[in-house]
């Protein structure tokens, strides 16, 4: 089984910067790049045998934002213990208050960030997760120090 981190964002460019700020994490984890919710959905379906272990999502998206997209994805497939950190440059209290409650988000990084930021919010998450689920796979501990 592999464990997977979920980069959505519909811009290219913010993919790059994440897959770039999150390398720290391979090869313990997988870092898969969707540039749309409705791709994310599908790659989550199509490795349904692998962990999702965090979705790193942007709020404002074409089609499905991010909180919609958290909210129904942790129902339908279950991704409770999944952490789930929000990317924005544009939310409003009331945003950020929908999101703690209806898609049970873990965390909230506001666009553009620093990459300690990022890396210490990551860490912090997949520190959490690996604990609550007590894997003890070293390659993933390793990449958390």
């Amino acid at each position: 089984m592999k464990h997977l981190v979920l980069c959505v964002d519909d811009q290219r460019e913010v993919l790059g910067v994440l897959r770039k700020d999150l390398a720290f994490l391979e090869p313990g984890y997988t870092i898969i790049e969707c540039e749309s919710a409705q791709e994310a959905d599908e790659v989550i379906q199509e490795r349904k045998d692998d962990s999702v272990a965090m979705i790193i999502c942007d709020h404002i998206m074409p089609g499905e934002n991010g909180v919609d997209f958290l909210a129904r994805v942790t129902d339908k497939y279950g991704l409770k213990k999944t952490k789930k950190l929000l990317l924005t440059g544009l939310a409003t209290q009331q945003d950020t208050i929908r999101a703690i409650n209806e898609a049970r988000v873990d965390g909230y990084i506001e666009k553009p960030w620093e990459e300690p930021e990022l890396k210490t919010a990551v860490t912090k998450l997949l520190s959490e997760y690996t604990e609550e689920n007590s894997i003890t796979d070293q390659a993933l501990t390793e990449c958390l120090k």
